[in-house]
């Protein structure tokens, strides 16, 4: 018997008040738990236990010994618990919430998978872009572009969130390339609006490191990126926005960045967000599937962008 379970059956000794109930508990021989607790002693060098023929007090480093022994049991029993996670088969309802154009790229190809890997889970995607209180509406997992508010929930962050100018050549072509921040506000532009957001200006870092902000004007507004997307291949608008939204349609037929030698701090990260730290099975599996395929050092919407290390960067 090594000295974990020497501690824990020291323990049990305190718990139930006795030798002789404590080895009822296990089954076992009396002399055995106190030969146990004796040999424990010697290991540690120190009297844990004031002994008289019919009862017993703790010493001061004996109470010590039971609380961290407490403590021990707790973190052996969650251990057990995760082992046997991993060889449960994930079964139940999984709810999950998420804004619609995160819940239709990057959460539906994952829900896809999982399925086929786990048949006996149940998923409702709930996509809504307004924040919604995971505990009243019994939502098990959210994902959302931003730390949350409510700091009673858990956020592991996902992914970071690059920010980009973008428009179309036909749109450089008609009103021309802008050479400095200061040139877009002459220029069409399409904003992302919701009740909780509205872009009226692109904040940047000048050359001398200081935080700035440039006005847009925005002749379209819309809470839907896809309707943002539509309105910039248009090319009558151009968007400043979150890589995320757009990086599949960058290229030089389509979207090109624009101001690139512009240093643009990153946008807010994605999350996910949980109520509880003892995540389900299911809970945790879908959560470890989604950092994959969105990818946490190199975000997959990154992947398309050319150069998105070198554009929008400080000098160097």
């Amino acid at each position: 018997m090594d000295t974990t379970s020497r501690l824990i059956m020291l323990l049990e000794v305190v718990e139930q008040g006795s030798f002789s109930k404590a080895a009822e508990l296990r089954n076992i021989d009396r002399s055995v738990i106190s030969k146990q607790i004796s040999k424990l002693e010697e290991e540690l060098g120190v009297r844990l236990l004031n002994r008289t023929t019919r009862s017993f007090s703790l010493t001061a480093a004996g109470a010590e010994m039971v609380k961290k022994a407490a403590e021990l049991r707790l973190l052996l029993q969650d251990t057990v618990q995760m082992a046997e996670n991993y060889h449960q088969e994930p079964r139940g309802l999984l709810r999950i919430t998420s804004s619609s154009y995160i819940g239709k790229y990057y959460l539906l190809p994952v829900v896809n998978d999982f399925q086929k890997r786990f048949p006996q889970v149940n998923i409702e995607l709930r996509l809504d872009d307004r924040v919604i209180d995971m505990v009243s509406e019994g939502f098990d997992l959210a994902f959302r572009v931003g730390e949350p508010r409510d700091s009673s929930l858990i956020a592991r962050k996902i992914a970071r969130n690059r920010m980009l100018i973008l428009a179309t050549p036909q749109f450089i072509e008609t009103y021309g390339e802008p050479k400095a921040m200061s040139d877009l506000a002459e220029l069409p532009a399409a904003a992302y609006t919701s009740n909780h957001i509205r872009f009226e200006s692109i904040s940047y870092i000048d050359d001398n490191g200081k935080h700035q902000e440039q006005p847009i004007n925005p002749v379209f507004r819309s809470n839907d990126g896809e309707a943002l997307l539509e309105k910039v291949l248009s090319h009558t608008a151009f968007c400043t926005s979150p890589a995320f939204f757009f990086a599949d349609h960058i290229d030089h037929t389509q979207l090109v960045p624009l101001l690139t030698h512009v240093n643009l701090p990153d946008y807010s990260a994605m999350y996910a967000v949980y109520p509880h730290r003892d995540l389900p099975v299911r809970t945790r599996l879908f959560l470890d599937a989604a950092r994959h395929y969105i990818g946490e050092s190199v975000p997959r919407w990154e992947h398309n962008i050319p150069g998105i290390n070198d554009i929008y960067q400080p000098k160097r």
